[in-house]
């Protein structure tokens, strides 16, 4: 989308138009929801954190200055409502396994099937590195954004994005090596 176009949209957005705010809506709710899904690998989950975004953006339209892109701005929204979910959900599987005293198994002993395709394969890796790691692979590569609109969206260093890619492509390159091994 130009920017002039995307300018307008937002300006009129600001002045309290309703459609403006929709086709705001139309355009990066998709990208919305896969950086979501992204992070906590759940269709159900995802959307709620993409409309909840949305609910966010509307609330704070007013006082969006425009000093970062409109898609970086949502894009850090939906990170920060990711990763706040991802540790609500985490907390409440800890609370579960106390409260009935169960023994935690690692998610790197489950037995992968040889008739999982390999995307599956390649998610399950995502899905295992760090949260940090995971975030930077997924903005980066699969939603196509440069480091420095990464680093935005994180709030952290280009150098951080840097390490924190090289060491979550490292760690999918370990985790899906078996796959060059069954020549796949």
């Amino acid at each position: 989308m130009p920017a002039a176009d995307e300018q307008q949209l937002i300006t009129e957005a600001k002045s309290g138009s309703h459609e403006a705010f929709r086709c705001l809506v139309e355009r990066y709710m998709k990208q919305a929801y896969t950086i979501a899904y992204g992070f906590v690998n759940d269709h159900h989950i995802a959307e709620e954190i993409a409309q909840d975004a949305f609910v966010r953006v509307y609330e704070a339209l007013a006082s969006f200055r425009g000093d970062a892109a409109f898609q970086t701005w949502l894009y850090r929204i939906v990170t920060n409502l990711s990763l706040n979910r991802i540790h609500q959900m985490k907390r409440r599987r800890e609370e579960r396994v106390e409260g009935d005293h169960l023994e935690m198994i690692s998610d790197n002993a489950a037995a992968v099937s040889e008739d999982v395709d390999v995307a599956e394969h390649i998610e399950r890796a995502l899905h295992e590195l760090p949260t940090l790691q995971r975030a930077v692979v997924m903005l980066r590569h699969m939603n196509g954004l440069s480091t420095r609109e990464v680093s935005e969206i994180l709030h952290c260093s280009e150098g951080t994005v840097k390490t924190h890619l090289f060491r979550g492509l490292e760690k999918m390159r370990q985790k899906l090596q078996f796959l060059r091994a069954e020549g796949i």
